[in-house]
């Protein structure tokens, strides 16, 4: 069975409802199509990169789901195409041996072998920032023997 993850941005101009009735017909294209929907994230409303349909604001939603059909993905992006309150959309085919879950509150975490090579860096810049400042003072006084 391949495993799929659909990415929704719902318009924020619509109430609870209806946001989700939309996520609810997207699951429902899914199981129609031989799709056995999994996990659902929701991330609520976030700021848009840019600018949708004069909207800078949206629902995020992240639906898992398996299917052995390899045209359901293809009619869900059909669905997903002319459905009015969905601003974007992406469906991703995941590796079999992929487990990794992304989660708003973790997205903003780095491992700690990033977190030390970010630190590693930042004394680095300051070393060199020190370094050159060093230089100036060394040619500035330099320059003003020579003057005298």
């Amino acid at each position: 069975m391949n495993k799929y993850e659909l990415a929704l941005v719902i318009s924020a101009k619509l109430d609870d409802e209806t946001r989700t009735s939309v996520l609810d017909r997207a699951k429902d294209y899914i199981s129609r199509h031989g799709g056995t929907v999994g996990e659902t994230q929701e991330w609520g409303k976030r700021r848009l990169a840019y600018e949708i349909e004069k909207q800078t604001e949206a629902y995020y939603y992240f639906v898992q789901f398996e299917t052995e059909d390899s045209e359901c993905p293809n009619e869900l992006e059909q669905r997903m195409r002319i459905m009015d309150n969905v601003l974007r959309y992406l469906i991703v085919r995941k590796d079999e041996n992929d487990t990794f879950s992304v989660s708003p509150e973790k997205a903003e975490e780095l491992p700690e072998e990033e977190e030390a090579a970010e630190e590693a860096a930042a004394e680095e810049a300051a070393a060199a920032e020190e370094a050159a400042e060093e230089a100036v003072e060394e040619t500035e006084a330099a320059s003003e023997e020579e003057n005298a």
